[in-house]
């Protein structure tokens, strides 16, 4: 980290957020006795439009003092349907000027400002929720994973799917040995779907034709810790997934639901290769069309070794020898091959089953015991039934979905550049790419360049 740099965090954290303020602790902290259950959360908003909406819901019942959206267009009804909230443009003056009613934060943002909105918000002792994919580049991964349990705040990453009873199942099986040893997984999405949308949107040139930003936005903030650039259509809103500056592609936005399952079951951490088998590139900086990756796992404890592929835009993995031909193939899913029998899901870890069918109607008289428990009312429930003392920490914690984020990320990294990448995980680098640093921690603007400060 140069002295710069150094300094320039020092200074925004002094003048904008007051040096005061990071001695904050947080208000329910970990160990420490909750609220009473009638107290409502005083609750902000990172992201007031679009994704927000299913935050509204799941957090209906509770205060919300803020909203903070840098597009008024986008953010108009939220301003409209709760009136009391403060508004806000930029969420380093509302974290500056609010961080005293505030008890916890929602972040729905695009990708690339994930991080700087969920540490700064940690920073100040809030619990944070982030919607997934968590970050957009692995160093912040860890450096959220790191800062949750330094300031020793509620974490949760929002794949709803971990909430799921099917998820459960799919480790309960599997702990049970009903799969047997599982050394290879498949799962696959039918997207990026750049003719229907609308999330993703070819470009008509590279870069995409400047245009005047809408008076209601303010695409600098936008842009956030990003290289500036002229504002276009073609990156905002919704179609900014496209562009690996912003998002992280189809595997990024799914890895999160669909390798959920696998990853908790089969305990898979850092994967120590992943090979690009094929991918069809559009044009660079901007996602594939359709790719095939391989994931290589080395064994962890008694379990095997597992190769996990990864297929989007179409290609999808051969029908298993015991799925029912007459049926048509998903166009997006997982399979978990074991030794014994092997577990499917859909692109969400929800309604899993084994195959073949003959198998799984006799499976289904006698499941294994339920040894996880179920969580009631989705991810926003539990994370503030945790923050106020009244469950458990949420299953989807910064410890758990920096990890799961991360495999993917080192995946999102092959693709970006159409190279094999050999992980060493333990250390946070490309082996055999130096010049990789660069995506593994990726150059912040200056005034949006934080967290070093829990690397200490």
């Amino acid at each position: 980290m140069s002295h710069r740099h150094a300094c320039s965090r020092r200074d925004f954290l002094k003048t904008s957020l007051g040096a005061a303020s990071l001695l904050v602790l947080p208000r329910f902290a970990i160990g420490q006795a909750g609220p009473p259950p009638s107290r409502k959360l005083n609750l902000a908003f990172i992201g007031a439009g679009g994704q927000a909406e299913a935050a509204y819901s799941g957090c209906e019942g509770e205060n919300f003092v803020a909203l903070c959206d840098v597009d008024d267009k986008r953010a108009a009804d939220a301003y409209a349907k709760y009136p009391g909230a403060k508004r806000f443009k930029d969420f380093r003056v509302m974290l500056d000027k609010m961080h005293k009613e505030i008890d916890a934060v929602v972040v729905s943002t695009p990708d690339h400002t994930h991080f700087c909105a969920a540490f700064l918000s940690m920073q100040l002792g809030k619990h944070v929720f982030v919607q997934k994919p968590l970050t957009h580049n692995i160093w912040q991964a860890r450096t959220l994973r790191r800062a949750a349990a330094h300031y020793k705040v509620i974490s949760q990453m929002g794949n709803q799917g971990h909430t799921t009873e099917g998820i459960r199942y799919i480790k309960e099986w599997y702990d049970a040995g009903v799969a047997g040893d599982v050394r290879e997984v498949h799962a696959w999405f039918d997207g990026p779907d750049f003719t229907v949308g609308p999330y993703f949107r070819i470009p008509a040139t590279f870069p995409p034709a400047p245009a005047e930003a809408p008076a209601t936005l303010d695409w600098d903030l936008w842009l956030g810790p990003t290289k500036k650039r002229p504002y276009s259509p073609a990156y905002a809103p919704l179609v900014w997934r496209g562009f690996w500056d912003f998002g992280c592609g189809e595997l990024g936005d799914w890895a999160c639901h669909t390798l959920d399952a696998p990853f908790w079951a089969l305990d898979l951490g850092s994967p120590s290769r992943v090979s690009v088998e094929n991918i069809e590139i559009i044009h660079e900086g901007f996602v594939p069309r359709s790719s095939h990756l391989k994931f290589d796992f080395p064994a962890r404890g008694d379990k095997p070794p597992v190769s996990l592929h990864w297929y989007d835009g179409g290609q999808h993995p051969a029908p298993p020898l015991d799925w029912d031909r007459s049926k048509p193939f998903p166009k997006g899913g997982m399979l978990m091959v074991g030794s014994k029998n092997t577990l499917m899901t859909g692109e969400r870890p929800d309604s899993p089953h084994l195959l073949n069918d003959a198998i799984w109607e006799d499976f289904k008289k006698n499941l294994p015991a339920k040894t996880i428990p179920r969580v009631k009312g989705g991810p926003f429930r539990e994370w503030l039934r945790a923050i106020k003392g009244e469950g458990p920490l949420p299953g989807s914690n910064f410890d758990y979905s920096a990890r799961l984020t991360e495999m993917a990320l080192v995946g999102v990294m092959a693709q970006r550049t159409n190279e094999d990448i050999e992980w060493d995980g333990a250390n946070m680098r490309v082996t055999n790419h130096r010049d990789f640093d660069r995506y593994v921690r990726e150059p912040a603007r200056r005034g949006w360049d934080f967290g070093d400060e829990v690397w200490g």
